[in-house]
């Protein structure tokens, strides 16, 4: 487990798989989770999911977020992509709505950071945002994550096309930030 001062990094459990539906499940969480068609998940779905995780794998990890506070499991962050010969790896996170705007995303993306950066000796985390999450792109860029690049039109949402961005982060860029910068 990896601890931020809000969140807690841990392995998923059983027990997490109904309210994780339920968050991914939720239109507006939906509509900055998936690039493809938000088609609701089933339970099945996700069992599925959760019984292929490995903790011994080297292609991809899977953390659930739980506040410290009392162990609630709001959300999930993972490393998608793993390119161990160029030291460069992809992430993503998610919330539950009632969890937004309280601190805890940026929270579980420093520890995520940390870790990344720390145990897996990565160089460089990249991520893809989609021009329509402000509340993201915030985060990403308080933790010191720097626009690469626009996708343009790349994604067609709610009957219109939007651009997906292209962020990174340089293991050299976030030394030179204090704890206290992040």
């Amino acid at each position: 487990m990896f601890e931020g001062k809000l969140v807690r990094l841990r392995a998923y459990r059983k027990e997490d798989i109904e309210k994780a539906l339920e968050f991914a499940n939720d239109p507006e969480v939906k509509k900055c989770l998936v690039p493809g068609i938000p088609f609701p998940w089933r339970k099945e779905d996700e069992e599925k999911w959760y019984q292929s995780l490995n903790p011994f794998s080297t292609d991809s990890y899977s953390f659930a977020i739980e506040k410290l506070s009392d162990g609630e499991y709001i959300g999930g962050c993972s490393i998608n992509k793993i390119d161990w010969k160029n030291s460069v790896a992809e992430v993503g996170i998610f919330l539950g709505r009632p969890y937004w705007s309280q601190g805890y995303g940026t929270d579980a993306m420093r520890v995520l950071v940390r870790f990344i950066f720390n145990e897996m000796n990565m160089n460089k985390i990249k991520l893809h945002v989609f021009s329509f999450n402000e509340r993201a792109k915030r985060v990403y860029e308080k933790i010191g994550f720097k626009v690469e690049g626009i996708l343009r039109q790349e994604l067609f949402r709610e009957g219109r096309y939007h651009d997906v961005i292209v962020m990174g982060l340089l293991k050299s860029e976030w030394e030179d930030l204090t704890e206290t910068d992040l």
